[in-house]
């Protein structure tokens, strides 16, 4: 990094308000201090952005600003001040905390604290411009964290198996009982939902408190030994898009998503949202067949919109 942005600005006292604004975006965007009233920004567009949006509030009320360009030769001179390891140091300390006082009875209540800590670590990878190996590390301990969580909310979850996956034929499997653990969480919401969309549209699901109460006649899907579950890398919902050759646009989308929320690994864009609204209904809902529907609409929704983004990601 050769070029940089510096902001020389001059507050009239009178405007406190207007002062503290000026210094919490500087803040926000991840300025560094020279000195006072001197900031520093790497030369990119979010951070020209900023700048010039600071300097026209500091010149509306009557101030003094401006942005000037700064060009180091050697490259690295100014780069120790952007440094973030300590931010980052602070906030794995607080979801380390977290998932030291994980429990399954606090896990839909942890979800709250987590977003708070995803959103923390947004924003302060935002403002870092020059990242490394703390990043990498904060990001790792909050995906671990938010897949605890996903876990400790789906108790007794099947083991997978290394297992071949025949294809099957939906016409087989119209108007049966398909069982599975009750209390659902993602993936055998989701299940659930995939079977009554594209598989068996007159499905009656049933809710098992344990799942040696699956009846002979059932479909069992999500536990061990039932007839759809984990197999290999895929998660119960990805058995079952396999199982029938599911292949409706925007539905991989679905399955990465469910795949992400329920064992880990990349994480989709749409995750920490989609958990949000789960966690909301699984909180609200205690029945298990409105919890159902209320999570068919929010996956009818994303398949829908999905299939609209399709292209882009051809």
């Amino acid at each position: 990094m050769n070029n940089w942005l510096t902001l020389i600005l001059g507050l009239p006292t009178a405007h406190a308000t207007e002062r503290m604004r000026a210094w919490r975006a500087l803040k926000t965007c991840g300025a560094a201090v020279l000195r006072d009233g001197a900031y520093l920004l790497p030369d990119i567009p979010a951070c020209r952005e900023a700048l010039a949006a600071i300097e026209r509030d500091i010149l509306a009320i009557h101030g003094t600003a401006y942005v000037l360009p700064v060009v180091d030769p050697d490259g690295a001179r100014f780069i120790d001040l952007f440094e973030r390891s300590e931010d980052y140091a602070r906030l794995r300390s607080e979801i380390e905390e977290c998932r030291g006082q994980l429990t399954a009875q606090n896990a839909l209540a942890s979800t709250r604290q987590i977003r708070k800590l995803r959103k923390a670590y947004e924003q302060l990878s935002t403002i870092d411009y020059f990242p490394g190996q703390p990043r990498q590390q904060a990001d790792a301990a909050l995906q671990e964290l938010e897949t605890a969580v996903s876990r400790a909310l789906s108790t007794d979850e099947p083991r997978s198996q290394d297992l071949p996956i025949p294809r099957l034929d939906p016409s087989d499997y119209q108007g049966r009982i398909w069982a599975t653990r009750q209390r659902p969480w993602v993936d055998r919401l989701a299940c659930a939902w995939l079977i009554r969309r594209f598989i068996d549209p007159q499905a009656r699901i049933l809710w098992l408190e344990h799942p040696r109460d699956c009846p002979a006649d059932a479909l069992g899907f999500d536990f061990d030994a039932a007839t759809f579950s984990h197999v290999g890398n895929r998660v119960s919902f990805e058995t079952l898009q396999a199982s029938f050759a599911l292949q409706a646009p925007g539905l991989s989308r679905i399955a990465a998503l469910v795949h992400y929320l329920d064992i880990g690994g990349v994480q989709p864009v749409e995750a920490a949202g989609v958990e949000r609204v789960l966690a909301g209904l699984r909180e609200t809902l205690t029945h298990d067949d409105q919890l159902l529907a209320a999570a068919s609409a929010l996956f009818d929704g994303l398949l829908a919109g999905f299939a609209q983004e399709e292209p882009a990601h051809d």
